[in-house]
């Protein structure tokens, strides 16, 4: 358990701009790094449990691909690799 000048020094430091937490990058506050992560984590999970190992692994290679001047699927195909869509699919309707 953390301790609360423990927290204290902590939360000042994201007020000034710190990392803090892992995965919290962006909040000016020692709770909101620790919300952001958080999310982040439940949101990977999430998305993880909808589309599956072989999904997200999919859907990670379209990200790694991509440059400032080409994006997802693009990129993947000016560089010859191809990405399965249909391992995208969640089956939820939009």
């Amino acid at each position: 358990m953390v301790t609360e000048e423990k927290r204290k020094e902590l939360d000042d430091r994201a007020r000034a701009g710190e990392v803090v937490v892992p995965g919290g990058r962006g909040g000016n506050s020692l709770e909101a790094q620790v919300n952001l992560a958080k999310g982040r984590i439940d949101g990977g999970q999430t998305r993880l449990s909808q589309l599956g190992k072989e999904g997200y692994r999919e859907m990670g290679l379209k990200g790694v691909l991509s440059t400032r001047e080409e994006w997802g699927g693009k990129a993947a195909k000016l560089k010859g690799i191809n990405i399965d869509e249909s391992k995208l699919k969640t089956g939820t309707k939009e």
